[in-house]
């Protein structure tokens, strides 16, 4: 990859997380700015994963002695994306899952505070998803 792809590549993903603190600095907040910013980063940040994607996987031809060496690549390539999405997407689905059992749990504990450990088990059960993850990811990486 070139240095000139780094830079843009580098310059976007900054770009997609500066942008939202720029259209939420202190004035009058209306909606239009909100979905503004929000799509404006939306398509920052996809478009560098779409970019990325397409560099990563773009290749040349290689002759029949480096035919095997590159499989190899490959396939370790692959299994470092299935550890980062399996850490990632557990991560994201444990985070939802603590939030709907941890509110829960407070609702409850404020009217009923005799409920407390019943309720920490649930956001444990929670958090086990993440954990779950972690380890199936330690896994995929202790094959490559």
């Amino acid at each position: 990859m070139s240095l000139t792809v780094k830079i843009v590549l580098a310059a976007a993903l900054i770009l997609s997380i500066a942008v939202p603190f720029g259209a939420f600095a202190a004035g009058e907040k209306t909606r239009g700015r909100y979905k503004t910013a929000l799509g404006v980063n939306a398509l920052l940040f996809f478009g560098t994963l779409i970019t990325a994607s397409v560099l990563m996987f773009s290749g040349q031809a290689y002759a029949a002695g480096e035919a095997a060496e590159s499989a190899v690549n490959s396939a370790a390539g692959m299994g470092y994306i299935a550890a980062a999405l399996s850490t990632g997407l557990s991560g994201i689905g444990g985070g939802i899952a603590v939030s709907a059992a941890a509110s829960a749990a407070l609702g409850a504990i404020s009217e009923d505070s005799t409920i407390f450990g019943k309720s920490l088990i649930f956001a444990g059960l929670a958090e086990g998803v993440c954990l779950y993850g972690l380890i199936i990811s330690f896994m995929i990486l202790g094959k490559l």
